[in-house]
């Protein structure tokens, strides 16, 4: 900013800078009246507090409705119905995911011998017998697991233990 008889006022640009000769005086635009921009920040704090109002007295249609996109984009209405929606996200996350959800724990299950036997999941729990090792031709020994030393190797026309 620089300042002269008249006040503060703002240079056009920077580039216009670099291009001044010495002792030339910048060329200037000047600020807009401070009254220009308050009137601007009445109407903003204005349509916040109907909103507000709007959103607490509960004077509002949902947000995205056909109502709500009916709304001129100036009435508080639209503002308290977009802050319901943001509140409500921010509280319950995606709505159609709580719906989702919702529709998944009420749902009806199946009958209950559907399910498996407590006999059942006991015997797919119980631990299998250890397979047998076969060496297999191709392959390197295969050590046999609880005999130090001992490998399985593959014969030509059997498997023998070494």
């Amino acid at each position: 900013m620089t300042t002269n008889e008249s006040g503060p006022q703002v240079l056009e640009s920077p580039r216009d800078r670099d291009d001044l000769a010495a002792g030339e005086a910048p060329p200037i635009v000047e600020e807009p009246p401070a009254d220009e921009e308050t009137g601007r920040d009445d109407d903003f704090a204005q349509l916040w507090a109907e909103a507000r109002v709007s959103y607490f007295a509960q004077d509002f249609p949902k947000y995205a409705s056909p109502a709500w996109k009916a709304l001129h984009p100036d009435d508080p209405r639209r503002l308290a119905g977009a802050l319901e929606a943001a509140e409500m996200w921010r509280k319950y996350g995606d709505e159609e995911a709580l719906l989702a959800w919702f529709r998944d724990a009420t749902r009806s299950r199946g009958p209950i011998y559907s399910t498996p036997l407590l006999a059942q999941r006991d015997a797919a729990a119980e631990t299998k017998p250890p397979h047998q090792l076969q060496a297999t031709p191709g392959w390197p020994p295969v050590r046999i697991p609880g005999k130090p030393g001992r490998y399985l190797t593959y014969q030509h026309s059997h498997q023998e233990a070494a």
